[in-house]
């Protein structure tokens, strides 16, 4: 026998499709399920590293280093690129999880009406046009037309961002139009209430989540800053390689000199010139930080995102879970006679308290009892205990007024005990309230709870004291005001007694002469830590915006408790957003570029948002928890999700997972990203200089009809062996605790400030001039030229010593800094030393490196020559600080 449903636009049958209808539909339309993203095998995704012109640099090297026989420099290079392909590669392939995650959401079997029967099928087999029947506790198997509901609940959080369910209505509720909005139950939304029967309308990938899914398949539309910076190095670096190796083989050629003479210098060059050893200490500090950042529940998913972090100008959070809580909680207590008490927002319910001005808890406890007994007995919600401690079961409202009985001592099932339920009037939006009534001795006593007004037309007294006196309805709304405008959703109180008979019938006619308690208000509360954290981020230069899907009041009320600093004319709503995006991108940024507070947001315009930005000249961290942030997440510089109550789409999108939830983290986190960043910028400033140096030595020797100051396979001693080792090091540099007391880098900032191009000219003058000086000088007194290159190449291993210690801080002293807080660098400069001394007493590294022993004051005349560079880098230091500490009191004055 057929079942009955009403008819709505969506469907065709009032008994649902048939089953040979249903089939047809299913070819037309495919089955009902998520988008997968495009299959990549694991070698196409290696092979796509090797994109990268320092990559391309560092092949040519070994390539020509392979031509010249020289297969121990082959095989390191080789190594280095390996090892860089093979963590870049793994961490690519694993991004690839973030659509599948979706599926997670999906419904695996689903309740239709087909052939006029009830059936239970799977859900990838809803077409559209199919009746499905919706109940509590279930997903939502497709975004559906309702045609009934019966008190229906839906949870949206993970589309919308709000933290209470919406209520679902069919699309005329009596004489009386419905918001479309709330007609529509959406693909992967749960059901905490009630049910409800609806037309299939989208399938798939057409779903609200369907499109979340395919925007999150896309390549991200944003680059790390690092990856963005080391472009524009690798660039810079393969010019000035090219160049200058250009101009010395043109100047050796009219010297006469041997092309292949010229062709060995140009690789030694070029070889010395390339910062091999950059990727893996790249990799190295980047790695380091990871392990940092983890200590303090901050899990990086992609290495890259540890600087991108360090690197954010503005974080976009959501404001749901991220905040706040994501637990609506009564927050405070107004009685009628103006007294306000306020309850903690912490979840160990045995611990809480109710705290007054000038009252002491006990007795805080006392005055709120009644009204707190009229908020749990009409009450359809339970509190378990377990070994993870308290969870509510039942609807959010009903939960957090249990909860807050029990923050005051009431239990429900004593008080259920205490006043045996006799009847209940459960809450339905058209009666804006709830109410029930229990046996006590010759009395019933009702309770009720709900808005404020329907509450107030049913009390002509109010409680003051423990005594019912004339009811003033303008002062108790007037509060009610007060409350509402601070972002809290307010809630009444009243109770009464009827004197029972042994046949009646308790209802609506009985809520009449009641008593009025006094208000609750709830929200979903800002987290503990959040405030501090957020001032931090303003200490540090990194401005931070919210994105919700709230009310605008709502959002403006929690964002001023959170501390973000903002001005009426920095709130604008997601109408406003779209508005600005119908007329393009530039107005669209105009927008973007003052407000501070985005309410009314769909996820679609949150992506939008972060995109706007980005154009702004900022590099985006955007923080969120739901399957509504996952596009944001993906599509920012750096996304990071929500541990604990984030859902897996928002943490395989993200780049950064904060395992505690805590807002603060984030900010660790940005410490620990600077922290990568200043130590990978010591790395290029080593490298670079070192490497400058060198050419600066040929470019100074080889026009004037100097021979080559240093050979090839000296040049790759130098470089490859001596000062492969103190790279690494010092990208395990220790924070230097001043991280977050400098401003961030501007975006377009490139690797090559002006600070760090003063230390590589002082450091390359000083290296490579102070080479040739010294080279012109033993040639000119006798010395044979092998002896000549036998002390240079010396003094190169000293100054690169003295470069190492000297980049330790680009702003403090040498001095101020513990040798012992990095012991691997300092043990790495004693074994420079050591490798290169021993190399000079072994016959075979002799012989192949033209190497030979010194004397004693040998050695000590080129420490003595190399520590002038230290004392140059000292001064230029001190200059820096004395210059900042000026501009600073100037400021402040």
């Amino acid at each position: 026998m057929a079942i009955p449903i009403p008819l709505s636009p969506g469907s065709d049958n009032p008994t649902g499709l048939d089953s040979k209808e249903a089939e047809s539909r299913l070819v037309k339309y495919g089955q009902n399920l998520l988008p997968e993203p495009e299959a990549t095998t694991f070698i196409t995704v290696f092979l796509r590293q090797f994109r990268s012109p320092l990559i391309y640099i560092l092949l040519l090297a070994a390539a020509v280093s392979l031509v010249v026989s020289d297969t121990k420099d082959t095989i390191f290079i080789g190594i280095v690129l390996l090892l860089n392909g093979l963590i870049g590669s793994l961490q690519e392939y694993s991004a690839g999880r973030a659509a599948s995650a979706l599926r997670k959401l999906e419904q695996p079997r689903a309740a239709v009406i087909r052939d006029g029967k009830v059936r239970e099928i799977e859900a990838r087999l809803l077409v559209p046009g199919d009746l499905v029947l919706l109940e509590a506790g279930g997903r939502v198997p497709a975004d559906i037309a309702l045609v009934e509901a019966a008190d229906l609940l839906c949870d949206e959080s993970l589309l919308t961002g709000e933290s209470l369910p919406a209520r679902k209505m069919a699309p005329f509720a009596g004489a009386r139009a419905v918001d479309s909005k709330a007609t529509l139950a959406f693909a992967g939304t749960l059901v905490t209430r009630g049910r409800g029967t609806g037309v299939v309308m989208e399938t798939g990938s057409s779903t609200e989540i369907g499109k979340i899914a395919a925007e999150i398949g896309k390549a991200s539309a944003t680059l790390p800053p690092l990856m963005i910076r080391l472009a524009r190095f690798s660039n810079a670096i393969a010019w000035a390689v090219g160049l200058t190796s250009l101009f010395l083989v043109a100047v050796g050629f009219i010297r006469g000199l041997a092309w292949s003479d010229l062709f060995l210098m140009s690789v030694g060059l070029a070889v010395s010139a390339i910062p091999e050893g950059l990727p893996i200490a790249i990799s190295i500090a980047l790695a380091i930080s990871m392990r940092r950042m983890a200590k303090r529940n901050v899990i990086v998913r992609r290495m890259p995102a540890v600087e991108a972090l360090g690197s954010c100008t503005m974080i976009a959070t959501d404001k749901t879970g991220t905040l706040t809580l994501n637990e609506l909680t009564v927050t405070e207590i107004r009685l009628p006679d103006g007294t306000h008490l306020a309850l903690d927002a912490v979840t160990d319910l045995d611990i809480c308290e109710i705290k007054a001005t000038n009252m002491s808890p006990a007795e805080a406890r006392v005055r709120t009892g009644r009204l707190l007994r009229a908020a749990s007995l009409p009450n359809e919600a339970s509190l378990i205990q377990d070994e993870n401690g308290w969870k509510g079961v039942g609807d959010t409202v009903d939960v957090a007024l249990l909860t807050a009985a029990r923050k005051a001592g009431l239990a429900q099932d004593k008080m259920a005990e205490d006043y045996p339920l006799v009847a209940r009037i459960p809450y339905e939006p058209d009666l804006k309230y709830a109410a029930s009534f229990h046996r006590g001795g010759e009395h019933v006593h009702v309770f009720a709870k709900g808005s404020a007004e329907t509450l107030l037309s049913m009390t002509d007294r109010m409680d003051v004291g423990g005594r019912a006196i004339e009811i003033d309805r303008g002062a108790l709304l007037a509060q009610k005001e007060e409350m509402a405008a601070r972002g809290l959703r307010v809630l009444a109180f009243a109770e009464g007694e009827i004197r029972s008979g042994a046949d009646q019938i308790f209802g609506h006619h009985h809520l009449v002469d009641l008593v009025f308690l006094g208000f609750a208000g709830m929200q979903d509360p800002i987290r503990p830590e959040v405030s501090q954290a957020i001032r931090e981020c303003h200490a540090a230069g990194v401005e931070v915006a919210m994105v919700t899907g709230d009310d605008p009041k709502t959002a403006a009320a929690i964002a001023a408790q959170a501390g973000l600093e903002f001005g009426p004319s920095q709130i604008t709503t997601g109408d406003a957003v779209r508005e600005a995006e119908a007329e393009g991108p530039e107005r669209l940024d105009e927008l973007t570029k003052r407000a501070r507070i985005y309410a009314r947001v769909l996820p679609s315009q949150k992506l939008a948002i972060v995109l706007s930005m980005a154009r702004n000249g900022h590099f985006v961290a955007v923080t969120g928890d739901g399957v509504n942030d996952a596009p944001a997440l993906k599509h920012a510089h750096v996304g990071v999700a929500m541990g604990v109550k984030g859902t897996e789409v928002a943490k395989e999108s993200a780049d950064i997972v904060v395992a505690d939830d805590n807002f603060a983290s984030i900010v660790c986190g940005i410490r620990e990203g600077r922290t990568a960043y200043s130590n990978i910028r010591k790395v290029i400033l080593m490298l670079t200089a070192t490497g400058a140096a060198e050419m600066l030595l040929f470019l100074l020797a080889i026009p004037i009809g100097l021979p080559m100051p240093l050979l090839p396979v000296q040049l790759l001693w130098l470089n490859l062996v001596t000062n492969g080792i103190q790279d690494v090091t010092l990208a395990g540099e220790r924070p230097e605790g001043d991280e977050l007391a400098r401003p961030p880098r501007r975006p377009k900032e490139p690797i090559f400030d002006r600070l760090m191009v003063r230390r590589i000219i002082q450091s390359t003058f000083i290296i490579g001039g102070g080479g040739f000086v010294a080279f012109y000088w033993l040639l000119s007194w006798g010395y044979q030229l092998a002896e000549a290159r036998n002390l240079l190449l010396l003094l190169f291993v000293m100054f690169e010593n003295v470069q190492t210690l000297s980049c330790r801080s680009e702003h403090r002293s040498l001095l101020t800094r513990s040798f012992f807080s990095n012991p691997l660098l300092l043990a790495s400069v004693v074994a420079a030393q050591a490798i290169h001394i021993g190399a000079m007493h072994l016959p075979w590294f002799r012989d192949v490196l033209g190497l030979a022993p010194i004397s004693l004051a040998e050695w000590s005349l080129t420490l003595i020559a190399a520590a002038s560079l230290l004392l140059v880098i000292e001064i230029d230091k001190f200059h820096g600080r004395s210059s900042s500490s000026k501009s600073l009191r100037a400021i402040r004055g």
